[in-house]
């Protein structure tokens, strides 16, 4: 079985990390296939959001430290395996939503957070692990987390290792919403397939406004509104909104 597997159901592509015998840890062979499933999905006209999950009980357990106790192997990691995947995943063109079940644990944690709708079920585990083998947190993880749950939060989650379950990471803002087990598969992807019928290419077009607010000043902000909302609105999809609002009827979006 490949060590990452991609189904196309409604729109939304279901990406899966398939190392469930190794609590879907992240090895050489996985980062790269994960970098080349996230570019078929920014270039499949067909996929128009994506669900990153774990195969079995957990969502991955970070970077699988067998391939990293030489330390040249150790450098390479970063800028060859993992970095490009959250950036792939930041700059994708249409929604993922990371949906985590049991543990998200060091690279594996910080993956879940560069998704841009994370939901867990209640009893998933996010462990900022670094601390606990003399490492700096990575995978975004130091640009992510201070920005969903402020300084303070994030230096003590991040140095102190602690272990904050779904219920409580919603509860920071860490996450969109956790769910209780028996229905997290259900509403989780429920998300997806609502994202996957609304107006993706103005989706695509919010989240990069919300990339770019992180560096702008309020009136740069304010000029990329105006770029982006020129480009949204030259949309067929905006077109249809308008129509079907006039209509009195439930637009019908295509993504385009």
């Amino acid at each position: 079985m490949p060590v990452v597997l991609k189904e196309i159901k409604q729109g939304v592509a279901f990406v899966t990390l398939n190392r469930e015998e190794k609590v879907n840890s992240l090895n050489r062979e996985m980062a790269l296939l994960l970098q080349q499933v996230l570019k078929e999905c920014s270039d499949d006209v067909d996929v128009r959001a994506v669900y990153l999950t774990g195969a079995g009980k957990s969502f991955c357990a970070g970077q699988d430290l067998s391939e990293a106790s030489d330390i040249r192997a150790m450098e390479k990691i970063l800028p060859e395996q993992l970095n490009p995947i959250v950036v792939a995943i930041r700059n994708l063109n249409k929604p993922v939503v990371g949906a985590v079940r049991g543990v998200a644990a060091g690279a594996g944690a910080n993956l879940a957070l560069c998704c841009d709708i994370v939901v867990a079920s209640a009893s998933a585990s996010f462990i900022q692990a670094f601390s606990k083998i003399g490492l700096v947190p990575d995978t975004g993880g130091t640009y992510m987390l201070p920005r969903l749950i402020g300084w303070q939060k994030a230096a003590a989650v991040m140095m102190l290792a602690d272990k904050i379950n779904g219920e409580e990471a919603e509860r920071i803002g860490m996450i969109y919403k956790s769910f209780k087990e028996e229905i997290f598969s259900e509403e989780s992807q429920k998300i997806a397939f609502t994202l996957a019928q609304m107006p993706t290419k103005a989706l695509a077009l919010t989240k990069e406004a919300l990339n770019r607010s992180v560096q702008n000043s309020f009136e740069e902000q304010l000029k990329c509104e105006e770029d982006l909302q020129k480009i949204a609105g030259r949309t067929k999809d905006f077109a249809e909104g308008v129509k079907a609002f006039i209509e009195k009827r439930k637009p019908l979006f295509k993504g385009e």
